[in-house]
């Protein structure tokens, strides 16, 4: 399980909205039973977020909005195949997370 990886949500009850979860958690803690996890969110185009907290990841074609105010743990075992790895948007996703932790 890779750092940038995204895996199809597992919690059926919210995929509707949040069809993936991007984890970010450093691979050398792959010796946990988790992985912390940001949300990847569709949102109402015409809505207004703020994009250093909430930027925009794109995913199999898909324009989603990373959620790092809702930065939560998952169990692995939950996460099955990863349908892709956004490595190259890592920057967006590190500051974001910056974001929630200084306020910057």
């Amino acid at each position: 399980m890779a750092q940038y990886d995204v895996y199809i949500n597992p919690s059926h009850s919210a995929a509707e909205g949040i069809p993936y979860v991007v984890v970010i958690q450093s691979d050398v803690l792959d010796a946990l039973a988790t992985r912390l996890t940001l949300p990847l969110a569709v949102l109402d185009p015409g809505a207004k977020v703020p994009t250093a907290l909430c930027p925009v990841i794109a995913v199999k074609g898909r324009r989603l909005h990373a959620l790092a105010h809702y930065a939560a743990p998952l169990p692995a075992k939950l996460l099955k195949r990863p349908v892709a790895n956004v490595a190259a948007q890592a920057s967006s996703l590190v500051s974001a997370m910056d974001a929630v932790l200084s306020g910057l």
